[in-house]
């Protein structure tokens, strides 16, 4: 049955789809301070390595990066997410020193309880 209430409902979906999926204010580009003037020293700041993934040239052209932009740089979701993470807090202007922090390390011991304990079998 078609009705007009429920072609309001699709109209009005797709309408505030393409409204939420728009951004809305750009990013604002913080300024360089203390120790951290170039992305270069930014990336070698929040450690993993992520001076080695990521390659810019200019400041501004860092910080309008997205995470699509990563990608396609092949970036790894894990540094991905953490880089993204580590640029949002450096706009909210927290120190590294507060955020910037190493991986967690791999586990040790795989298992679901006393069935597996140091690594061994006991049961």
């Amino acid at each position: 049955m078609f009705s007009v209430q429920h072609s309001f409902k699709r109209v009005s979906w797709s309408w505030s789809r393409l409204v939420h999926s728009a951004a809305a204010v750009p990013r604002p580009i913080p300024e360089p301070r203390g120790k951290i003037a170039t992305p270069q020293d930014f990336l070698s700041a929040i450690g993993r390595s992520s001076e080695k993934k990521v390659s810019t040239d200019s400041w501004e052209a860092f910080w309008r990066l997205t995470g699509w932009d990563l990608k396609s740089a092949s970036v790894p979701v894990r540094d991905r997410r953490y880089i993204l993470w580590c640029m949002e807090k450096f706009r909210q202007d927290v120190p590294i020193e507060q955020f910037a922090h190493e991986p967690k390390p791999k586990k040790k011991i795989r298992g679901w309880g006393p069935a597996v304990q140091h690594g061994k079998r006991i049961r």
